[in-house]
């Protein structure tokens, strides 16, 4: 990093205000900036480790310490601009679907475009304009695609409190935002952390997560998370699990909408966060009967296409072993039988298991005149 201006020229305070008013024209619900000690969170981080939550993630544990230090991430980082974007679109239909067993119900935040893309393509442009203000200046976008503690930095920066759920709360927009983090080398004055945490005795997360990932306040076992489940892991889904997933075929928002906070979450106007292709609301056996071409054309530019063709059968077949019995759903599913992928195979044989059960407690015996 470019060695950065003194404290007094520019002025920083000066400066902070006005990249906080530059962040809100560019579409961030709010911005906060911290300093770079992540002290109890990253305490929290190593315990987590340590007692193999994160599953096969290796990469949670694989950069040692510059997850944890962002001075070590980026050379010269002196502070950190957090910032956060709404996603749920308006008129999704969301609680809906989770109450239609046919529908495949995916992940609010991955229905539109790649939000990768779209924050730090704006983050870029925060940059810029910073830039044009102070001189040249060190500086690197980040969002969710390094080795950063996200939620500890924008709980630091003000953004929210650590929920139950592990996820950053605020108290007007719940948890349904993407964030994203712009490092930098200027000495700006740091926002007051979130101390507060506005929880109380609610266990509404906990209680309703459908396989009781959330082992204990703020810890969630990712082994057993349906978010992990149906993006990061590779092998076969835990067959003890697979009932409990239902319809979720990719992520899933449970403790997010059950929180009491989510009521207060404001509508995303950003067109790219849109549904494409109807996917908030298309039925699973549609979804199972994409070729690959299918997949790799209707998730172009979208989140779900890194999790790949092979887990989306997967995914989908699990779905549809947990759906009600149909004819059309059993002769899908066996047309996948000898598709070139034991992992699907696997899955494929498990759902028609479950639609044979679902068959025959559909058969009644008429009682004896």
């Amino acid at each position: 990093m470019s060695t950065p201006p003194s404290p007094d020229t520019p002025d920083m305070a000066a400066l902070a205000e006005q990249i906080k008013l530059w962040g809100r024209e560019l579409g961030f619900q709010q911005v906060g900036i911290t300093d770079v000690d992540l002290g109890e969170h990253a305490e929290r981080h190593r315990r987590w480790l340590a007692a193999g939550y994160h599953g096969e993630m290796d990469y949670m544990a694989r950069h040692g310490e510059l997850r944890t230090r962002p001075e070590l991430l980026v050379e010269g980082t002196q502070r950190i601009i957090v910032v956060r974007m709404n996603y749920l679109p308006p008129e999704v239909e969301t609680t809906k679907v989770l109450s239609q067993p046919s529908k495949a119900y995916i992940s609010r935040y991955a229905l539109g475009r790649d939000y990768h893309k779209v924050i730090r393509k704006r983050l870029s442009t925060l940059a810029k304009q910073i830039e044009k203000a102070v001189g040249p200046f060190g500086h690197r976008a980040f969002v969710d695609s390094a080795p950063v503690l996200e939620r500890g930095l924008a709980q630091k920066a003000g953004l929210g409190w650590t929920g139950k759920n592990s996820l950053i709360l605020h108290p007007k927009a719940g948890s349904l935002f993407f964030l994203g983090e712009l490092f930098t080398d200027l000495p700006l004055p740091i926002d007051k952390p979130y101390d507060k945490i506005h929880c109380g005795k609610c266990q509404r997360c906990r209680d309703m997560c459908p396989t009781q990932a959330i082992v204990d306040d703020q810890v969630v076992d990712a082994r057993r998370c349906i978010s992990y489940l149906t993006i990061e892991l590779n092998g076969p889904i835990p067959e003890e699990l697979r009932s409990m997933m239902g319809n979720r075929v990719y992520g899933c928002d449970d403790c997010q909408l059950v929180c009491p906070f989510t009521r207060f979450a404001k509508a995303s106007q950003e067109d790219d966060f849109a549904p494409r292709h109807d996917l908030d609301r298309t039925d699973l056996l549609t979804l199972f009967n994409w070729s690959e071409d299918d997949f790799l054309d209707r998730t172009a530019g979208s989140p779900i296409r890194r999790i790949g063709y092979e887990k989306w059968l997967r995914n989908m077949a699990v779905g549809l072993g947990n759906a009600p019995y149909s004819a059309e759903v059993v002769a899908a599913l066996e047309a996948r039988l000898d598709y070139p992928s034991a992992l699907v195979q696997e899955h494929v044989r498990w759902a028609l298991d479950q639609q044979q059960h679902r068959q025959s407690a559909l058969i009644t015996v008429s009682p004896a005149d």
